[in-house]
């Protein structure tokens, strides 16, 4: 199986194959057949086939979705883009109204 290791340094295509073999894997271990994926994700016999040899060089994102909701994976989406710990936004409204500096009162 072709490991993904230095992703930066990877080629999108050979990431998209990588990623097809390995779906590859996780269908078997699922018990399906790719006829049977097909049929509970829309997605053709052909692009399946294709994706897993690595002949599928632009798959489409909803079909990946789809492909992955179909051998019972949809909880494995949610880490390829993980909840960002703080919104940038909120991030930026609280770096405003940090004070520039600190006032000291005059002590009597």
């Amino acid at each position: 199986m072709e490991e993904i290791m230095d992703i930066k340094s990877m080629p999108t295509v050979q990431i998209i194959q990588a990623l097809g073999k390995r779906f590859r894997e996780y269908r078997i271990a699922a018990r399906m057949t790719q006829k049977e994926v097909a049929g509970q994700s829309g997605v053709s016999l052909l692009t399946i086939r294709r994706f897993e040899q690595g002949y599928s060089y632009d798959i489409k994102l909803g079909n990946l979705i789809a492909l992955l909701k179909a051998i019972d994976f949809a909880d494995g989406i949610a880490d390829i883009l993980p909840e960002f710990p703080v919104s940038p936004y909120a991030l930026a409204r609280q770096e405003a109204n940090k004070p520039k500096r600190v006032r000291h009162g005059q002590q009597h």
